[in-house]
């Protein structure tokens, strides 16, 4: 049996992919801030499902990852999907920096958890959703569009130690877009916004065929494509929101 740590299981993208993953057969570990949620999954399959209740932000968030790794019997899947960011044209600095908080040093303290058990193990899948918003550097919300870029960045390099190292992980950097979750909580209506479970469905087959970049979906994957096309001088003028 297959064993998947899951962060960011309480809801959303995180909460999805724990299902499919379940519904193939793996053993699961699923971590997050709100353990009432974990648990009320849990009951879908108690024999299958370890909870850990557990925030990227604290520094015992290393620990919690591990102990959960010790009760859900091994991993061969890292995925984090947690993750967090909203607009903020007016730049309040709380914002900001609790989203690099999050999403730069939450993401590293896990990953860097993660990668250095699969290096002790010599194999294992480390997965992340990032996002198609770091492609560019988005005005609106310039912390997310950073950290995310960070992130998929943070990858590159991971996936070149590995190769240096001569170790059998293989990395995926999930990049969906709009994502009907409790992220997107303010009232602006998003273009092309997806369902949690269709996201999962394409996150899922992403994962079980090894693609090291996988963008949800194909309409993500046109934009992102002329997004790249553009010059910053041009870029820099556009108002995207």
């Amino acid at each position: 049996m297959k064993h998947a740590i899951i962060i960011g299981a309480t809801s959303g993208i995180g909460m999805e992919v724990a299902k499919k993953l379940l519904d193939e057969g793996w053993r699961i570990g699923i971590a997050g801030r709100r353990e009432p949620e974990l648990k009320r999954l849990q009951t879908s399959a108690p024999e299958r499902i370890s909870v850990q209740a557990l925030d990227i932000t604290r520094e015992d968030a290393p620990e919690r990852l591990l102990e959960l790794i010790e009760q859900t019997g091994g991993m061969d899947l890292f995925f984090l999907s947690s993750g967090i960011g909203k607009q903020n044209m007016e730049l309040l600095p709380d914002t900001e920096l609790r989203t690099i908080e999050t999403n730069a040093s939450g993401f590293t303290r896990m990953v860097t958890v993660a990668f250095r058990y699969f290096r002790e193990q010599n194999r294992g899948h480390l997965a992340v959703i990032t996002s198609v918003a770091g492609t560019k550097g988005l005005g609106a919300a310039p912390a997310y569009s950073a950290t995310k870029r960070f992130q998929s960045t943070y990858l590159d390099a991971l996936a070149q130690l590995a190769h240096m190292q001569k170790l059998n992980i293989r990395f995926t950097d999930i990049r969906p877009g709009f994502v009907a979750t409790a992220l997107l909580n303010d009232p602006k209506g998003y273009p092309m916004l997806m369902k949690p479970e269709r996201v999962a469905a394409q996150v899922v087959r992403a994962l079980n065929r090894h693609k090291r970049v996988a963008i949800i979906d194909r309409r993500y994957a046109i934009l992102v494509f002329f997004w790249r096309l553009i010059p910053s001088r041009i870029w820099e003028r556009m108002n995207i929101r």
